[in-house]
C-alpha cells in the first residue's frame, strides 16, 4: 500500500475503536434486587445500549496521513 499524499511504502494498518452508550446501570440493579432478588441485579442491564464500532484505516509512517482502504 502506497500513501496518496507522499507515495511512501512505509504504511501500517490500524483499528479504532469507538464505544456508545451506558454500561451496567446501579439504580436499575439495585431496584431489581429489591423486587426480584438477586436476578434482578440483571435489570439493571435491561435497556442499556451500549455498542462498539471498529474502523479500520491506514497511517503513513512517513508523514502522518491517515486513510481508509
Amino acid at each position: 500500500m502506497k500513501c496518496p499524499k507522499c507515495d511512501s511504502e512505509n504504511c501500517n494498518i490500524i483499528n479504532e475503536v469507538s464505544t456508545t452508550g451506558k454500561d451496567f446501570s446501579a439504580g436499575k440493579g439495585c431496584c431489581g434486587a429489591v423486587l426480584l432478588g438477586p436476578i434482578g441485579l440483571l435489570c439493571g442491564l435491561c435497556g442499556e445500549g451500549r455498542k462498539t464500532e471498529n474502523t479500520n484505516y491506514w497511517v503513513c509512517s512517513s508523514c502522518g496521513n491517515k486513510w481508509k482502504a
